[in-house]
């Protein structure tokens, strides 16, 4: 992708997330663009990061690590988003700085014990399962507030707030009933005391209704640097 194609579909990208905050009553300062750049080469992820991004994402951890690497002089924070491994845990551990996609204490457990004592406590997202997707991760809704509550307990992690993949959907309507239940879990969440401040929800084709729904966070990859590039050589 040219410098100038990633500038473009970043602008419309910016520029949807701004007419959605404006159409919820929304500070759009308030919403985090987290670019998705799995399959990117590290060149893309730096001229992105000339544009002014700041948060990425990966989802495969052996096609992370050099990345993450290469770009370790611009000071970026790194988000894995893909499904987690009791085997990958230790890695991602030491080199990521949040984690999105935690439905397990087994795995929470492993990440703060995993988490080096010079860096700051991890951040993680407790993924939750919406419509009951059989293909997706995440913790059932109603098993959630034993995991939260087992995973704030552990020293070397933040719980930051919940996350979600909803089923696929084209009409804004119903984008919103899936997300809707992640919403009301979370506001009942802090009422309770959880102190969760993030709401990680939306990605290209529905993000304005992940807005809508009270979204901290969009994990944007497809709409800023198009259609992913085969890893082949």
């Amino acid at each position: 992708m040219s410098p100038q194609n990633l500038r473009e579909n970043l602008g419309k990208v910016r520029a949807r997330i701004a007419a959605a905050a404006a159409l919820a009553g929304r500070d759009v300062c308030a919403i985090t663009l987290l670019a998705v750049t799995k399959a990117q080469p590290a060149e893309t992820v730096r001229a992105a990061a000339a544009e002014g991004l700041m948060d990425f994402g990966e989802s495969y951890l052996q096609e992370a690590l050099p990345k993450l690497a290469l770009l370790q002089d611009l000071g970026l924070v790194w988000h894995f988003v893909g499904r987690l491994q009791a085997n990958k845990t230790r890695l991602i551990a030491a080199h990521f700085d949040w984690v999105h996609s935690v439905d397990r204490a087994e795995i929470a457990e492993r990440l703060s014990r995993q988490r080096p004592y010079h860096a700051p406590p991890l951040n993680l997202c407790l993924q939750v399962n919406v419509g009951g997707q059989a293909t997706k991760g995440g913790v059932p809704i109603e098993e959630l507030p034993r995991l939260a509550a087992h995973t704030a307990s552990l020293s070397r992690i933040r719980v930051r707030g919940l996350m979600c993949i909803p089923p696929a959907g084209v009409d804004i309507g119903r984008q919103r009933a899936a997300f809707a239940p992640v919403r009301q879990l979370f506001d009942r969440m802090n009422a309770e005391g959880a102190g969760f401040d993030t709401l990680s929800l939306g990605m290209s084709g529905d993000l304005e209704a992940a807005i809508l729904e009270g979204s901290t966070m969009v994990r944007i990859g497809t709409a800023i640097f198009g259609a992913r590039p085969s890893l082949q050589s």
